[in-house]
């Protein structure tokens, strides 16, 4: 689906931090930066990713993501433990910019809170516009 020049898919849910989750049907969360992230930030030139095996909690900064125009924080959208991370990425970070919800995905988490923090994500239509509206006025006073 694409709202204001930004292709937000709705089967996704989106944290305010720029990241989404995808549910996959083993019941893992696979994980990546959206396209609002990758057209503001430019080309990505760097990912620092957790390490499998970390236990994180939604919300809480578990990496770095360098690009040609800042250095962001990759911030974990559901909590749980990261059962794998996306090693292309180490060879070809651009893979976010250029396959932001496909080969670009950052990593592979088992939540441990899934349902109640799923109510904290955007997700839907309705949602998504007054999301991506949000973040264009936030990026235009200098993301306050």
């Amino acid at each position: 689906m694409e709202i204001q020049g930004y292709n937000m898919p709705d089967d996704l849910h989106y944290h305010e931090e720029n990241t989404w989750v995808k549910l996959e049907d083993d019941g893992t969360v696979r994980v990546g930066m959206d396209d609002f992230y990758q057209k503001q930030a430019g080309e990505t030139t760097y990912i620092d990713m957790p390490f499998e095996g970390d236990t994180v909690s939604q919300g809480e900064t578990c990496g770095k993501i360098q690009s040609s125009k800042w250095v962001g924080k990759l911030v974990s959208p559901i909590s749980g433990e990261i059962v794998e991370v996306n090693s292309e990425l180490e060879s070809d970070c651009r893979l976010i910019n250029n396959d932001s919800y496909g080969a670009g995905w950052i990593m592979k988490i088992k939540p441990s809170n899934l349902e109640e923090e799923l109510k904290n994500l955007a997700h839907g239509p309705e949602v998504l516009e007054k999301f991506i509206q949000d973040h264009i006025d936030k990026a235009g006073r200098g993301g306050e």
